[in-house]
């Protein structure tokens, strides 16, 4: 395979494709049947607890969401560092457009992972050097598309049962589709499934929901982000020169963390939006927006089809069947509909804004 890559055009150095391929075998090579290791007297208990809950997941995901869980996520691999790999993401200076990179298999994706860290702090090191914003980030869990049977992995398998079944849900969504070089529509539609299947699994589990006062805190982060996004995206569209420009940018970006600063006041748990809050540039707005940005839309489109998931992913299908620009177009339209429903359930919602130096409420 890395053979065969390295003939094709538009493949990159034989150091990132070694690194890949060594990478993901070291991982494979780790496997241990989850089976195996809950027969095992010695397991620890709270691997045990944790591994129960994955085959739980798993066999919710495939009676109740239809999705092709096979054997992935039957096995489980120690790793040896904290994290399987890390993200690279980067948008040019004046823009929101993440860079993109292309591969045999997968097509073209907005990030690109490294198994190695010094490597992708080298990338990064050179992406800056011409002036693009750069985000870097551990990935815990990452989907191979169903080329392998994705072990569990010792870098999430800790994580709360909630959180647990997202990750999976999201992961196991991959497998289902997956269009080739469209990310926002792959990982809009994926966080989708795992928002729609949550509050079912939640119930059948007696576990109860995130309390109004978690809900709200994240709205309130989301509006300044989408605030944030369209100015810039303002500012990089308008005839000002490059350093009026960059001085703008630079000052909303600063007034994004006074906002959020000033509405995160007394928050309990805040320390995941406090990381994504200050490392905010255009990398990070992109990257939100590939994960974010068009899921209201694949709920509409869920909705539609009867919130029936083999109807849900059929019509999925379709959508990822037509060419780009019509795919994008229904999505927006469907994203529409989905924006009309939330503003008629919820009118005089109100939330921080960035318009004004005190980020007072204003009117959404």
């Amino acid at each position: 395979m890395l053979f065969a890559c390295l003939l094709l055009s538009g493949c990159e150095t034989v150091h990132f494709y070694t690194q890949a391929a060594t990478g993901q075998l070291k991982i494979l090579a780790g496997r241990k049947p989850i089976d195996r290791l809950l027969a095992d007297e010695q397991t620890d208990p709270k691997l045990r607890r944790q591994l129960q809950w994955v085959q739980s997941i798993r066999a919710y995901a495939g009676a109740e969401l239809h999705l092709p869980v096979g054997s992935a996520y039957s096995e489980f691999t120690q790793l040896e560092g904290e994290y399987a790999l890390w993200n690279l993401v980067a948008a040019p200076e004046f823009s929101l457009s993440p860079k993109r990179w292309c591969y045999p298999i997968a097509g073209c994706a907005s990030y690109r992972g490294y198994f190695d860290k010094a490597d992708a702090e080298a990338q990064a090191g050179r992406l800056r050097a011409q002036n693009f914003d750069v985000y870097l980030g551990p990935v815990p869990a990452y989907s191979t598309l169903g080329w392998f049977d994705d072990p569990v992995l010792s870098s999430f398998v800790d994580w709360q049962p909630e959180r647990l079944a997202s990750l999976l849900f999201h992961e196991l969504a991959h497998r289902r589709v997956y269009i080739s070089g469209d990310t926002q529509f792959n990982e809009s539609f994926a966080t989708a499934v795992s928002r729609i299947a949550l509050p079912d699994w939640r119930r059948r589990q007696g576990i109860p929901a995130p309390g109004v006062e978690s809900v709200a805190q994240a709205q309130r982060v989301n509006s300044l982000m989408v605030s944030a996004r369209k100015q810039l995206q303002q500012i990089y569209g308008s005839d000002l020169s490059d350093a009026e420009k960059r001085e703008k940018k630079a000052r909303t970006l600063r007034q994004l963390r006074h906002c959020y600063r000033e509405a995160s006041a007394g928050w309990q748990q805040d320390e995941q939006f406090t990381k994504l809050v200050e490392k905010t540039n255009n990398a990070t707005l992109a990257l939100v927006s590939e994960y974010q940005s068009q899921v209201p839309a694949f709920v509409q489109l869920y909705k539609d089809s009867g919130s029936n998931w083999d109807a849900f992913y059929t019509a999925v299908e379709q959508l990822g069947a037509l060419p780009k620009e019509q795919r994008n177009t229904q999505l927006k339209a469907l994203g529409k509909r989905a924006q009309g429903a939330d503003q008629a359930s919820s009118k005089n919602v109100t939330g921080p804004s960035l318009q004004s130096d005190t980020c007072m409420s204003a009117a959404n």
